[in-house]
């Protein structure tokens, strides 16, 4: 059952130049496209400044597009009125980067986790007690907790308040945000494991937004690769991992450190990736292909046509060299 569909959704910012010439446009997302089934996880990788964390937002109708749509279940969510987005805010929930700057430090746990219960009227107020008390145990925490504030805990614990207080009201989707980025290694994978278990558990799906290539492989069922704005390659996290198609995908998994099979304490390094040089200034995206500049496959139609995102081998794939350009 898909739950979740984006169709061509754009967000540009406008920056003024000066007295004088044309505003500059930065285009953040530039006509992303993809859905999320039910029961499954999919994460949408990059570089920084790829558009991961606006798309994010787009999708919970956080902020305003520039273009195109979103589905929930087949509604429109920028066309849906009050009690509508009402219910969605219920239905979709997101766990941010930081877990400090996300609890108001002025509220209690228990404050934290009740309000989306009293929000959105969910059972009776002298039971919200307990309902608090089983999320809380459901992220691996006991109700002792309840009446302390967000300084008292570590960065892990932060995290888990955070998807105690997304997973309050029964949600079908929630979009998870970098959740690793600001915790420890040895916090990450207690997080990590938190996650699985939810999924298996609730049959919850994640959207699920990262830079580690690693925690993405271990979570995620489909892959989106993002590069300035757009999706560049699609496909089930297996098949991407084990033959990415796309040379910008190929230069994000040389880039990821490999860990030893028989030690897995014990790194191999770093390989070096096949293309170099930065990400280009995403108010001045090259003409053509975004990732010619980079690319050390690039040929005669790379700096001249835009390439599609198509199916190519049972996967979505934006190069020429899948496919004959126009």
């Amino acid at each position: 059952m898909e739950l979740l569909r984006v169709e061509a959704l754009k967000k540009y910012f406008f920056s003024g130049k000066g007295f004088s010439g044309p505003d500059k446009v930065l285009k953040a997302v530039d006509g992303v496209d993809f859905a999320l089934e039910k029961d499954s996880v999919l994460a949408l990788v990059g570089e920084s400044g790829c558009g991961k964390s606006t798309l994010a937002r787009l999708v919970l109708r956080l902020t305003t597009p520039t273009g195109g749509r979103v589905f929930f279940k087949g509604q429109d969510v920028f066309a849906m009125g009050r009690e509508e987005l009402k219910s969605f805010r219920k239905s979709a929930q997101i766990v941010f980067q930081d877990p400090f700057a996300s609890l108001n430090p002025r509220r209690t746990v228990y404050d934290t986790i009740s309000e989306p219960l009293i929000i959105h009227k969910i059972g009776k107020r002298q039971d919200h007690k307990d309902v608090v008390a089983e999320i809380l145990r459901t992220v691996g925490m006991g109700p002792e907790v309840m009446t302390r504030y967000p300084h008292e805990f570590s960065g892990g614990q932060r995290q888990r308040i955070c998807i105690a207080r997304a997973l309050a009201v029964s949600p079908e989707i929630i979009v998870a945000d970098e959740p690793l980025s600001a915790l420890d290694v040895s916090i990450q994978a207690q997080i990590i494991n938190l996650l699985m278990e939810l999924k298996k558990s609730t049959g919850i799906s994640f959207l699920f937004i990262s830079h580690d290539l690693r925690v993405v492989h271990y979570l995620s069922d489909m892959v989106g690769v993002m590069y300035l704005g757009r999706i560049v390659e699609h496909a089930k996290a297996d098949d991407l991992f084990a033959r990415p198609f796309h040379p910008y995908t190929e230069m994000l998994l040389a880039s990821a450190p490999k860990i030893s099979v028989g030690d897995m304490k014990k790194p191999e390094g770093i390989r070096v990736a096949s293309a170099g040089g930065e990400a280009p200034s995403p108010f001045n995206i090259p003409s053509g292909c975004p990732f010619h500049p980079r690319c050390p496959k690039r040929f005669g139609p790379c700096d001249r046509v835009v390439p599609k995102l198509r199916e190519s081998e049972g996967r979505l794939v934006s190069c020429h060299l899948w496919h004959n350009p126009e």
